[in-house]
């Protein structure tokens, strides 16, 4: 099985994460003289390329579709490879235990404590690498909580409804980010499970934790469920529950296969965006409006493809001039740029009408402090949109916004606005 899944697809070492300590130690002891073997349970064509990239063994013993190389059938091999010669193991499996009783000493890696302890009973510890335990911090990162900012779309509903006095209504939106975050969180996890190689390659995402190793891969199998259930649940109590599971299905598929196609991805993001609105509304009670549902797509369409274009400016492209995990060309940054810009004014110009229709006081009435919404979102757009062009947004626009004193400047103002305009006329 082991030589069959190798045999699937190519690996390429350079893009795995590696325990620098433990290379460190190897790359002085083979400086020293000393004979490194790479004796592994892993089959011989990942063995090989590991150590055709590393460069510091002297032999290789893997599995070879016949034996696996695990334990005394691992014992063997070295027997073999060393005769009667004394030496050192490095392992931190229990499996490992049997070798340990034959080395002269041996060198423990990222074990329990109750496995040390095994160890040194048996044979003389020359060194230990303790395990990382910084996993729960790496799985915070993986999870983004900085993103949780888009879920306070939930809240939208509430103001513009004029409801602000509603507190059950508030208690279920405040229900509906929990789940909308916990399901974006899990379908994160997903997304970055399912782009280790891509990531890697990425100048800045390759730092991500589970692109580093930091967190190890079973942990994010383990929570992404967990939190994609938890959305659940909480979409339950709510009665939104249809809502977060086409929010959850559309969010796998976006990651699984829909992130992919040009066009397709950047709508399937405008419309996860709008589902967040969509699902506050409908949850606490006072539905949006269609003037709010069609400015919201806008300007989230007009969002999604400036992460297109900012990656089409910026990152390396590979695969025939493809950007790597996309299907875009280089040469379609400037025809996005013209569609987001597009987007960013038809936007504006629908909320200039919903600010008309829905948020003004009463026929007949003047204009109200709503109507600075709309210079305000148009100049945060174009502000944006001028970022991108020079090469100066980050990947996600909404991390580049809470960075910049400009969009909390606007944000401040646009919320101002809102508030006192639905509740003040002029």
């Amino acid at each position: 099985m082991k030589q069959e899944i190798a045999a699937a697809g190519d690996l390429d070492p350079t893009l795995l994460p590696y325990n620098e300590e433990l290379l460190s130690l190897l790359r002085a002891e083979s400086a020293r003289g000393r004979f490194l073997v790479l004796a592994t349970g892993a089959d011989r064509r990942v063995a090989s390329a590991v150590a055709d990239h590393l460069r510091i063994f002297d032999a290789v013993l893997a599995s070879d579709g016949k034996t696996n190389l695990t334990g005394r059938a691992k014992l063997a091999a070295i027997r073999s490879t060393v005769k009667d010669k004394p030496f050192a193991y490095v392992g931190n499996d229990r499996k490992d235990l049997a070798i340990w009783r034959e080395a002269r000493s041996g060198i423990v890696v990222n074990a329990a404590a109750s496995l040390q302890q095994k160890v040194a009973e048996i044979t003389y510890i020359e060194t230990t690498i303790a395990p990382d335990r910084s996993w729960p911090q790496a799985l915070l990162r993986a999870i983004r909580p900085y993103q949780w900012s888009k879920n306070l779309l939930v809240f939208v509903p509430v103001v513009t409804a004029r409801a602000i006095d509603d507190l059950a209504g508030w208690g279920i939106a405040l229900l509906m980010f929990i789940a909308f975050s916990c399901a974006a969180s899990g379908t994160y996890l997903i997304n970055d499970l399912m782009d280790l190689a891509a990531d890697r390659l990425h100048p800045r995402k390759r730092l991500r934790p589970l692109a580093t190793g930091s967190l190890p891969l079973h942990i994010g199998l383990i929570a992404s469920p967990l939190l994609l259930l938890s959305a659940l649940g909480l979409g339950m109590i709510t009665g939104s529950l249809l809502i977060v599971v086409l929010y959850v299905l559309a969010s796998v598929a976006y990651s699984l296969y829909l992130k992919s196609r040009p066009l397709i991805d950047v709508f399937l993001l405008a419309a996860l965006y709008t589902m967040r609105l969509f699902g506050g509304g409908e949850a606490t009670g006072h539905p949006v409006s269609l003037w709010l549902l069609t400015f919201s797509g806008f300007l989230f369409l007009s969002l999604a493809i400036v992460k297109r274009v900012c990656e089409l400016v910026r990152l390396a492209t590979a695969d025939g001039g493809r950007a790597f995990g996309r299907g875009y060309q280089p040469s379609d940054a400037g025809i996005l740029q013209l569609m987001g810009v597009a987007a960013s004014f038809v936007a504006s110009m629908v909320l200039a009408l919903y600010v008309q229709s829905e948020l003004s006081p009463g026929v007949g009435r003047s204009p109200t402090l709503s109507w600075a919404l709309v210079p305000l979102i148009l100049f945060w757009q174009c502000r944006i949109w001028l970022a991108t062009a020079r090469g100066n947004m980050h990947d996600d626009p909404i991390i580049f916004a809470a960075r910049d004193w400009v969009s909390w400047l606007v944000a401040g103002c646009s919320i101002a606005a809102l508030l006192f305009g639905t509740f003040v006329s002029l």
